[in-house]
């Protein structure tokens, strides 16, 4: 699948000016928020705000931002479902072909030792709503979690005329649930220490 538009949303943001500037390069359309879009504006990248894509601005402190039809239904939808292709021209929903996205440091922020209601503020909604959405439809869309695999990424589409391959989004949306299973089982242990 060839990429051609992405969202780009880290709480790490390690390698991500290598990444950020290879997809511009390589004509990507980048959406992103808050932290990010700032970091990358920083770098001569200029994403497009996702508010800005969404017509819906990011409400209650950032608590909502990407969660958001035009945002998921240009990851979920599949290419080759003609309903869907309708759907996604008669509500002006775009492809969303890669989502780069790590997520709040939950088990980081809470070995550092906080509140409760800091802990709880640290608990991703957005993130793991993309990237499963992301990794469930990995025959159409590539999802990086990872750091350490922008140069894997990068690699593939530099081989593949800017495409990446099954192999890849495959490998890749089975190590989003992994870490999604992880993270949801920090929070669980976390909260089963809390006496309420």
């Amino acid at each position: 699948m060839k990429i051609k538009r992405a969202v780009i949303s880290v709480s790490n943001k390690s390698g991500l000016q290598g990444l950020a500037t290879f997809l511009k390069n390589y004509s990507v359309e980048i959406l992103s928020t808050g932290g990010t879009k700032k970091y990358l504006d920083g770098i001569g990248v200029s994403p497009i705000e996702v508010s800005a894509y969404t017509g819906f601005p990011e409400i209650m402190d950032g608590r909502v931002k990407t969660l958001h039809p035009k945002v998921h239904g240009g990851i979920l939808n599949i290419r080759d479902n003609k309903e869907h292709q309708k759907a996604m021209e008669s509500l002006n929903i775009k492809h969303i072909d890669m989502i780069v996205v790590n997520l709040y440091p939950f088990k980081e922020v809470i070995s550092k030792g906080c509140t409760f209601e800091e802990a709880i503020e640290n608990i991703d909604i957005g993130g793991p709503s993309m990237i499963r959405a992301a990794a469930k439809n990995f025959k159409y869309v590539t999802v990086v979690i990872d750091p350490d695999d922008y140069s894997r990424v990068m690699e593939n589409m530099k081989a593949n005329n800017g495409e990446t391959t099954e192999d890849l989004r495959f490998y890749l949306a089975k190590k989003v649930f992994y870490s999604t299973s992880e993270y949801d089982s920090n929070i669980y242990k976390y909260l089963s220490k809390i006496k309420r």
